[in-house]
């Protein structure tokens, strides 16, 4: 009986051995390949020609859509800022073209992109805090900085998939509404948003409700887009979105931060999973 005691503890100092090693060598190796992951899809939000070298780089896309030509132009992203958009557009009701373009000394901030570069930041903060030299105690330490990491990778994901949802008003006193000169027309709005690794531009032309509609008035609630149809109140106005034009564009380097964002979470896991 003594000898198998003595085997049972030998077994059981193997085991702490091993489960010391897993804390200190593979976890650290884990981590670093982390932060090597994370500092590439931060330097995606970081582009060239930023820092000192001067202002950030413009890159233009070219808005298109499978389903209209209605709408055509140009976007120009610099960092996390739409600092320009050269938009033409055939309004279907009377055949008109409108071309609306921003005011030069406005830029848009993207806060989806601000916010998604914040949480990896985040992040690499708390990946860089747990060094070579930091030696974890138990596995439970291990388990709660991975969830930490995850939730702010998590977060920063859903920034760039899950946009805002918004009501009609709330897009018409969005300030990107006074981004334009000329002065965006009355029965025009105008939103824009990160959907995945897409930049979306929707166009929402209006018609005002006359005060002897018998249409059932009821206000749109939120939503990412809004359909034909939907109905709010602005003011002592009742209006209605006659039509919904939505163009977009890819922005690559958004899908190279969405795969980054992908492999780390699932790197997390497998070390979860140990």
């Amino acid at each position: 009986m003594a000898t198998a005691m003595a085997a049972t503890a030998a077994e059981r100092a193997v085991l702490e051995e091993e489960f010391r090693w897993l804390l200190h060598a593979e976890v650290h190796a884990v981590l670093r390949q982390l932060q090597d992951i994370l500092k590439e899809a931060s330097l995606r939000f970081t582009l060239p020609g930023s820092g000192t070298e001067g202002p950030v780089k413009q890159e233009n896309f070219i808005l298109g859509s499978c389903g209209t030509d209605q709408v055509k132009g140009v976007l120009t992203l610099q960092g996390d800022a739409l600092s320009q958009a050269d938009v033409n557009l055939n309004m279907p009701r009377n055949n008109q073209l409108l071309h609306l373009a921003f005011r030069e000394d406005k830029q848009w901030k993207l806060q989806q992109i601000q916010d998604a570069r914040n949480h990896v930041s985040q992040a690499i903060y708390l990946l860089t805090h747990r060094d070579e030299s930091y030696q974890f105690k138990t596995g439970a330490e291990v388990l709660k900085l991975m969830d930490a990491v995850m939730l702010q990778l998590t977060r920063a994901r859903n920034r760039l998939t899950t946009p805002a949802t918004l009501t009609l008003p709330e897009i018409a006193a969005s300030g990107l509404t006074r981004m334009f000169a000329p002065t965006l027309p009355s029965d025009l709005l105008v939103n824009v948003y990160i959907n995945l690794n897409k930049l979306c531009l929707t166009v929402y032309q209006l018609h005002t409700l006359q005060p002897n509609s018998t249409k059932n008035f009821r206000p749109a609630g939120g939503a990412v887009l809004h359909s034909p149809g939907a109905m709010f109140e602005w003011g002592s106005q009742r209006l209605e979105v006659s039509h919904v034009h939505k163009v977009e564009c890819v922005i690559p380097w958004l899908n190279d931060a969405l795969v980054y964002f992908t492999v780390s979470l699932q790197l997390c896991q497998q070390l979860k999973d140990k």
